[in-house]
């Protein structure tokens, strides 16, 4: 029988267990979000390479699948944010997370038809805005994450977030099994979330051959490169990567552009919402037109490697703890095994305690 952790996230989501399984583009589908909610976590469907009917498609399949608690993830500044929030309150979603804070409006008319709100923050004074706003909880990221990531790590981000802020707190980056759920727990985290370790799964639908590049890596073997789409972003250290890493500005912009017009092609977005979200992202990012035009490179740099197996030509987004895991369990196989092993954890703990005088 797995054992249980009662927390504020739990509470507040109505999950079984502490553990999030994050959006991540191309991998968190209806498949491993449905399993990542029949064993007891919430699961986050990864919107953000999805069309407006594809994310419809998705969260329909997921609802096929289980009757449990999951979420999606958005774009804050996507052109059409508003449209896929009334989406999530027509279907009944439980969870919706941005990466990027949403407007305060929106926080409000998500919380009045009763979907939690949970953006992801990277700083400790973005946690105390979106709470002010109305958030319900929010997801922090050390630098150990994958993907866009900062550059505090996450045992000095985690406890800046949680003495600036009174709301459920998880903490992402670097986490993989009990002994980290235990640790974060302790630090007075409500959870945590997970990206690689969900991605090395079974029931991630991640191609094998993919999944065994990314265990044959060491903790060395990840980078923090602003070639792939200009900003800060954490990936597995493959040939393609170096030359990215030592190729002129020229040359990633035109490779750049190339994925850009693929991507808009592949989900039939107009080059008039293209712009728009060019311009958000101008606006909330701080990039340059340069850094936005590398920004729409990244879904199909991503796709390639991640979707079409093809490690040459894409790139795989990766946190460092890709360097412990060994393993490919199922879904509910890793959780119950992070759930018992956090509960021995902390139950060990009392041997510590001292009761009689010194």
């Amino acid at each position: 029988m797995t054992q249980r952790l009662r927390t504020p996230l739990t509470e507040l989501v109505g999950i079984e267990h502490p553990i999030v399984q994050t959006g991540m583009g191309w991998v968190a589908g209806p498949g491993l979000v449905a399993a990542t909610a029949n064993a007891g976590g919430l699961g986050i469907l990864a919107s953000a390479t999805m069309s407006f009917e594809e994310l419809e498609q998705a969260i329909a399949k997921t609802k096929a699948k289980t009757d449990k608690p999951f979420g999606v993830n958005i774009r804050a500044d996507g052109s059409d944010a508003a449209e896929r929030c009334e989406l999530m309150i027509r279907e009944g979603v439980k969870v919706a997370s941005f990466a990027l804070a949403p407007k305060k409006e929106l926080i409000a008319r998500l919380k009045d038809n009763g979907v939690v709100v949970v953006p992801s923050i990277g700083a400790a004074k973005h946690a105390v805005k979106v709470a002010s706003w109305g958030a319900d909880a929010v997801i922090v990221q050390g630098a150990e994450g994958g993907g866009h990531t900062g550059s505090v790590a996450t045992t000095l981000l985690l406890p800046s977030v949680l003495d600036a802020v009174d709301i459920p707190v998880v903490a992402g980056g670097g986490f993989f099994d009990g002994r980290g759920l235990a640790a974060a727990l302790s630090y007075g985290a409500a959870g945590v979330a997970m990206g690689t370790r969900f991605l090395l799964t079974q029931d991630s639908s991640v191609p094998d051959s993919v999944k065994q590049e990314y265990l044959k890596r060491g903790l060395m073997d990840t980078v923090v490169s602003k070639k792939v789409d200009g900003m800060p972003h954490r990936v597995l250290n493959t040939e393609l990567v170096d030359k990215l890493e030592h190729s002129s500005g020229v040359r990633g912009l035109t490779a750049a552009a190339s994925n850009a017009f693929k991507f808009k092609a592949m989900t039939g977005m107009k080059w008039s919402t293209i712009v728009k979200d060019g311009l958000a992202m101008r606006k909330h990012k701080d990039l340059t037109w340069s850094q936005v035009i590398m920004a729409a490179n990244t879904p199909m740099l991503l796709k390639a490697g991640l979707v079409e197996g093809n490690t040459q030509a894409g790139v795989l987004a990766s946190g460092q703890v890709a360097g412990i895991i060994d393993d490919l369990p199922t879904v509910a196989e890793l959780i119950d095994r992070i759930v018992t092993e956090a509960v021995d954890r902390i139950d060990s703990l009392n041997r510590y305690r001292v009761t009689e005088p010194a």
